[in-house]
């Protein structure tokens, strides 16, 4: 669906699920996993929809996934870094205010 105009100039290698994937310095988390070919990021607290991004801008929450140690990070917001760890995002968060 998505794919880079130009090879990786500048490769930084990040892991998402155990598998490597060479993203370009700079870039978003985002950025380089739809470019990777990830079409899901997490899924819905309500009904467990599949979700990637959306807006790419930080408004819509769709690119939640889990980033080292952080368990909700909007991944079209973090800049990729050499060894990073993703994972889809596990346990959804609700954004209902009693729980």
């Amino acid at each position: 669906m998505f794919r880079r105009r130009a090879p990786v100039s500048a490769p930084v290698t990040i892991w998402f699920e155990d598998e490597e994937v060479l993203a370009e310095q700079g870039e978003s988390v985002a950025a380089a996993l739809l470019a990777a070919g990830v079409s899901v990021f997490r899924h819905t607290a309500v009904n467990g929809a599949e979700r990637a991004p959306f807006c790419m801008i930080g408004n819509c929450f769709d690119c939640l996934v889990e980033i080292d140690d952080d368990t909700a990070s909007q991944s079209c917001l973090v800049t990729v870094s050499e060894g990073m760890k993703v994972r889809i995002q596990r346990r959804p968060h609700s954004m209902k205010p009693d729980d």
